[in-house]
């Protein structure tokens, strides 16, 4: 009785070590296999739907996602309004047409949470980027087969708590979910992805429209 009662609780521990072992060795993969698989692409193309919930407010939006390296990314908003969010890897801009104004920022100087999104498609390594990266067993994916990742963003731990990502058995990223500290939630969906497209330069060059102010200065939205 007296080993029974010595043994169980280490068996317990030891169980529960190689569960834990199990679980970041199953992350680390299916980190790297998505890593493996953005980092060699040259470009992206997906339609998308962003979705906003804050105090009192939802805005749900969507249109075409097209990114090309190095850090060039357009985000053409076509519902419920027109907009453009754009950058070039060295300026960025959004741009409102029925307001005639866009505003430009430096990128190193833009405060914007699709920016960081260049997890997407760059050089980066996703357990480095997010701290504590782990699964994230109590969130549902929006389609069966998903398994979604939750982390710390390092460049905006600052304003962000948490970053959920729902990768795809392809190794895609289909969704994902950014938890703000004012407990505002941002969640972009990706469909229809396409790979390697090509994307001429001129569709990442803003070309500010006749009677169009520009502004220097954080962005609007």
């Amino acid at each position: 009785m007296i080993l029974t009662s010595i043994f169980k609780p280490l068996l317990l521990l030891v169980l529960l070590s190689l569960t834990i072992s199990a679980s970041s060795a199953d992350v680390s993969v299916i980190a790297q296999a998505v890593d493996a698989r953005y980092n060699h692409l040259r470009s992206l193309q997906a339609e998308f739907t962003e979705v906003y919930r804050g105090p009192g407010i939802e805005r749900i939006e969507s249109g075409t996602l097209w990114l090309k390296k190095p850090g060039k990314m357009r985000w053409e908003y076509r519902s419920p309004r027109e907009k453009l969010f754009l950058s070039d890897g060295k300026n960025a801009w959004f741009y409102l047409p029925a307001d005639r104004q866009a505003w430009q920022t430096p990128v190193r100087k833009l405060d914007d949470l699709r920016s960081p999104l260049g997890f997407l498609l760059g050089k980066t390594k996703l357990q480095k980027e997010l701290q504590g990266l782990s699964l994230a067993p109590d969130a549902v994916p929006s389609m069966p087969g998903n398994i979604v990742l939750r982390g710390v963003p390092n460049r905006i731990a600052d304003r962000v708590n948490q970053v959920m990502l729902e990768i795809t058995p392809a190794d895609q990223i289909a969704r994902i979910i950014l938890e703000e500290q004012d407990g505002s939630v941002t969640e972009y969906v990706f469909k229809d992805p396409k790979e390697n497209v090509e994307i001429a330069e001129d569709r990442f060059r803003f070309v500010r429209p006749a009677g169009v102010e520009v502004i220097e200065g954080e962005f609007g939205q």
